[in-house]
């Protein structure tokens, strides 16, 4: 069995560089939100028929390269296929409500900087000297700097396969790329059971009776809500660009935790940490989520 996943790589670009990949952003999420407007006036929103209403416009018209025009498109088509799913799946309200309106109203519009998508023949890797070769508006780009580490570079050389989105982000740039690993078979059957409980004021119980959330997480919680209340009310550009940097530094933190306790829960399931039956809920020494 394949597992796909994502290794996150660092780009060190000089100004010229992060200029041409800039640029090369800029026209691709432009080109789609053109060619997204052509697929909702048109309904056409399957990759070959909009390629057929689009493809040499978007060559011409932005100067793209045949690959990286064909990766606007079914960016595009991608786009308009998780719509369809959210709205099969009720995540955007029932039809006909103010949100679902808003949703299917008017044709998807991509930001100036979001993500694109590249393959093989608009990308290469040279993993040993931490370089990659890189297809901008511009022309090729090579000889662009990355750093990861030495774990990533081994799962980038070992089994990097199909795209990598380029992405720029608090301006910072990265490639996101998709590894297929094989999956370990696992030479063990379960002996034993460990039952999990999941809430919010505690995040997780085990049936073993160790409690992992409280007093020190909520604290953190109730700040940074209050935080946010404050910069709401000034409502400045400063403000808004405070609340912004405190929500990812939230988001980053709580995915951290949530990390560190999914990987104690399974590490104390297969044995590898002492059980704690009849703890009574007694917190894990130095953890991050002590009760």
């Amino acid at each position: 069995m394949i597992v796909k996943l994502v290794v996150q790589i660092r780009l060190l670009p000089t100004p010229v560089q992060a200029a041409a990949l800039e640029a090369t952003l800029r026209a691709c999420n432009e080109a789609a939100t053109w060619a997204s407007g052509v697929a909702f006036a048109k309904d056409v929103k399957n990759n070959f028929a909009l390629h057929q209403h689009t493809y040499r416009e978007i060559k011409a018209r932005w100067g793209l390269g045949a690959q990286a025009a064909q990766r606007v498109i079914k960016k595009t088509c991608d786009a308009y296929a998780v719509l369809r799913a959210n709205l099969r799946a009720g995540w955007l309200g029932r039809p006909g409500s103010k949100r679902y309106r808003r949703a299917t109203e008017k044709p998807i519009a991509f930001r100036a900087e979001g993500a694109q998508p590249y393959d093989d023949r608009m990308l290469s890797w040279q993993t040993d000297r931490r370089r990659v070769s890189i297809w901008t508006t511009a022309g090729r780009v090579k000889e662009v700097a990355f750093t990861a580490s030495s774990e990533q570079l081994a799962t980038l050389a070992l089994h990097r396969r199909g795209e990598s989105d380029l992405v720029y982000r608090d301006g910072m740039w990265f490639l996101n790329a998709t590894c297929e690993v094989p999956e370990q078979p696992l030479n063990t059957d379960p002996t034993d059971f460990l039952g999990i409980d999941l809430g919010i004021v505690n995040i997780a119980t085990t049936s073993d009776g160790e409690v992992m959330a409280g007093r020190e997480l909520n604290r953190i919680r109730v700040r940074e809500r209050r935080l946010r209340a404050k910069l709401q009310q000034k409502n400045t550009p400063s403000a808004k660009r405070r609340l912004r940097k405190r929500r990812r530094k939230e988001a980053r933190r709580a995915r951290d935790i949530n990390h560190k306790i999914a990987k104690h829960v399974v590490a104390e399931a297969w044995g590898h940490l002492p059980r704690r039956s009849g703890s009574g809920g007694a917190p894990v020494a130095g953890s991050p989520w002590r009760t």
